[in-house]
């Protein structure tokens, strides 16, 4: 039983070291984009979706059934002797159809179409959607791995002047409480550290549950630029795509059309339909007969006239709905465009300036600190802010990238890759 146990325990062991030393599978958006199209569950929901709508139109298309019924009459089951009781039987055969006038199979199939093509729309509509929440984490993912390379650069650095400030001690160059407070200091960089590290797993994780994907964390990564784009489109052309390619503005344009073949369907309806029937049987002295007969329903109170208001009125109302969704599509793309150009205009100058300030600056007074001409105050001061300003960098490239991503989703397209 020992023997067996300890094997037990080594092929454990053997597994766990198997899973932990597999390498990550690395995506690029492009990637993480195609297994999201085949793997989100609400997006192949909507698949269904417009699936269960084109079976309607098959449905929408069905002739009326034709009726047919058959009939014994006249039985005899109490006739004397000899017994006959289907001696005077009198057995007859009816068919009907119902002929529908007006094209109304034809307005319904034409109606079905064009809700289906609605579901496409809406589904377009979806996929806009759920891609915008799937490129926001990956850009929550992208700005969490930045932030902890800086994390990681700037710890190691710190790490490099307390060896320098040891030595310096030992040497009587500077006084205990120096060191112990250069110390200190380095909670704050170890904090950093372990903040980015769980933003990053966080950010896996929100990824991994969009793509339905139960991959452990360890074993998913992400790759791809994290920088910014100082020239974008001009709003004009951003506002043509937009009213070009909005899936949701082409379903409320489709909505007006459906309306209006709603409409023509419920006057079709408001018309009378006749029933065309034939019999045939054997009624003694006759040996067979048979007969045609029409019916025609009289619609003196019962014309639809209901259902025809109420398609006139849901015209106009898809009509006001569509200049709703118009109006929604300037909204978005003036308030994207706004936020991408205000964050290219605070990076812009981060970029030229700033990073390069902020990183002369500590690394000047760190050499100034470790020969004697800079207090510690100083070099404390000079690495916060070289820690600020990075960090305020790509904060600043994450907005960006996210207003990006808003600006694509009121476009309807990637106006910006």
């Amino acid at each position: 039983m020992a023997r067996i146990a300890r094997r037990f325990c080594l092929g454990v062991l053997l597994a766990a070291c198997a899973q932990h030393a597999a390498p990550a599978q690395t995506y690029t958006w492009q990637q993480l984009r195609a297994k999201f199209e085949t793997t989100n569950p609400m997006l192949q929901a909507g698949v269904d979706n417009v699936a269960e709508s084109r079976a309607m139109e098959v449905t929408a298309f069905l002739r009326p059934n034709p009726d047919f019924n058959v009939s014994l009459d006249q039985l005899d089951p109490f006739s004397p002797s000899p017994y006959r009781p289907l001696q005077y039987t009198f057995p007859a055969f009816s068919s009907s159809y119902l002929h529908e006038r007006q094209h109304k199979r034809e307005l319904r199939l034409e109606s079905a179409k064009k809700g289906t093509t609605i579901a496409q729309s809406q589904q377009e509509d979806l996929e806009r959607n759920l891609l915008f929440n799937l490129r926001n984490a990956f850009v929550m993912a992208l700005q969490a791995k930045a932030v902890l390379d800086l994390a990681n650069e700037n710890l190691a650095y710190y790490d490099r002047l307390l060896n320098v400030s040891r030595d310096r001690l030992s040497a009587g160059d500077i006084a205990q409480v120096d060191l112990m407070r250069l110390e200190l200091q380095r909670v704050q960089y170890e904090s950093d550290v372990q903040t980015a590290e769980v933003n990053v797993r966080t950010a896996k994780i929100q990824l991994l549950a969009l793509l339905n994907d139960r991959t452990p964390v360890e074993q998913f990564d992400v790759t791809g630029p994290f920088d910014f784009a100082e020239t974008i489109v001009q709003l004009d052309e951003v506002r043509r795509q937009a009213l070009d390619a909005r899936p949701d503005l082409r379903a409320a344009i489709e909505a007006v059309d459906k309306a209006k073949t709603d409409h023509q369907l419920a006057v079709s309806n408001g018309s009378t339909d006749p029933t065309f029937a034939v019999d045939a049987g054997r009624n003694p002295p006759i040996p067979v007969y048979f007969g045609l007969s029409v019916n025609i329903p009289l619609r003196l109170f019962d014309r639809n006239q209901g259902e025809k208001e109420r398609t006139e009125i849901d015209i106009r109302r898809q009509r006001r709905l569509q200049d709703a969704a118009t109006a929604q599509v300037f909204s978005d793309v003036d308030s994207a465009y706004a936020m991408v150009n205000s964050n290219v205009t605070l990076l812009r100058p981060y970029k030229a300036k700033y990073l390069e300030e902020a990183l002369k600056v500590r690394d000047t007074i760190a050499f100034a600190y470790q020969h004697g001409g800079a207090s510690l105050l100083d070099f404390m001061s000079a690495q916060s802010d070289y820690r600020t300003i990075r960090v305020n960098y790509l904060n600043l490239v994450g907005s960006y990238l996210t207003a990006a991503s808003q600006l694509n989703l009121a476009a309807g397209r990637d106006v910006i890759q």
